[in-house]
């Protein structure tokens, strides 16, 4: 029989010493770019450096954490991380455990946690819009198909929670709850709203299922993990639930725009691909209502797409269209609410920076 330690087979995560590892924090630390909403984190001489500092050691965490000795389940982990990413779920996890002690280190296997939770869905997600790039990168179903891309994200998410395991039950069951209305958000948004469901308050609902469940536990878990006031719990799920939602509408309205984001995702992307988004939900609701424009742009949208002028096209003429300001109300609404839970928190850099965030992501040119 051979011995398991000679096996050459190896797990990621498993048998990592508690020493730091081998790549250069303070290197990392120095490439980091705090997201829009966050400078006054780096603005601060005690703060900047802690959260910069183990920013990088979650990045570190996360390379460990998906590493594998078989070549192609390596390749297709490492695929995603290595494309980048702001990195917010992790950042509020850490930002969120300085209303405790920040320097306890299960603090920064949460925010790994939490992020390798998102990395998961981000694979099941592409292949179910069918989505060609992710981060300005091809998708791993565009590279792999469609099957290792799935088996990919179960991977990670299994690695997810072996390490959320290490952290304790409560933490093993805010991301099992939090997983759970992940896919519930998928599985309805997939088969849309019930013929007596409205299909904004559908959408609503399907976004906080999606992006906010799992933003509200980023700031939960760096709370408990710090040991905060428990006190802070709740007032920090209402506020991610509502950063979350008002993050994804704003995404909404920034594919309508005109204007190129970051991650690679061209103007029109989710109108050419189907996917419900709250300025054409709302110009749904107004063409069943009569109005005549909403009727005429709906013939466009719901026409071919395939070409780049008829999405130009139509991206100009939901730009214009009165839906997509109602859309940005809705957002800053949504956002106003988040920053309006925040008001129990004691007054500094920590609760400011999360105020900060909520009108950021309201507020992005792209």
């Amino acid at each position: 029989m051979t011995n398991s330690a000679d096996h050459s087979w190896t797990h990621a995560g498993h048998g990592l010493t508690d020493s730091e590892p081998s790549l250069n924090t303070t290197a990392i630390a120095t490439g980091l770019q705090l997201p829009a909403g966050f400078a006054a984190i780096a603005e601060d001489a005690e703060l900047g450096p802690a959260i910069t500092t183990n920013l990088a050691r979650v990045e570190k965490k996360l390379r460990e954490a998906i590493a594998n000795s078989d070549p192609l389940a390596d390749a297709t982990s490492r695929h995603l991380v290595e494309a980048g990413g702001k990195r917010i779920r992790p950042l509020l996890t850490l930002l969120c455990a300085h209303l405790g002690d920040a320097s306890l280190p299960a603090v920064v296997q949460a925010a790994v946690v939490v992020e390798l939770t998102h990395l998961a869905t981000l694979y099941h997600d592409d292949v179910m819009d069918s989505a060609p790039f992710r981060r300005g990168a091809p998708t791993a179903h565009e590279v792999w198909g469609n099957s290792v891309a799935v088996l990919t994200g179960d991977l990670i998410f299994a690695r997810a929670s072996i390490l959320v395991s290490e952290l304790g039950s409560r933490a093993l069951g805010i991301q099992a709850r939090t997983f759970e209305r992940l896919c519930l958000g998928q599985l309805h948004e997939t088969v849309g709203p019930r013929p007596d469901e409205d299909p904004v308050e559908h959408y609503l609902s399907v976004i906080a299922d999606k992006t906010g469940s799992l933003v509200a536990a980023s700031g939960q878990l760096g709370a408990i993990f710090a040991g905060a006031d428990e006190a802070y719990e709740d007032l920090l799920v209402e506020y991610g639930e509502k950063v979350g939602v008002a993050f994804q509408l704003a995404d909404d309205v920034i594919d309508v725009t005109g204007v190129k984001v970051k991650s690679g995702k061209s103007p029109g992307t989710d109108l050419r691909e189907g996917v419900p988004t709250l300025p054409v939900l709302f110009l749904r609701r107004d063409a069943a209502a009569g109005d005549q424009s909403a009727v005429d742009l709906l013939k466009l949208i719901d026409g071919d797409l395939t070409s780049d002028a008829a999405l130009a096209a139509a991206v100009a003429g939901l730009r214009e269209h009165p839906v997509t300001a109602e859309s940005w109300v809705i957002a800053r609404r949504w956002a106003d609410e988040a920053i309006a839970a925040l008001a129990p928190l004691p007054e500094g850099v920590v609760k400011s920076s999360l105020a900060n965030f909520a009108l950021a992501v309201v507020d992005r040119a792209s």
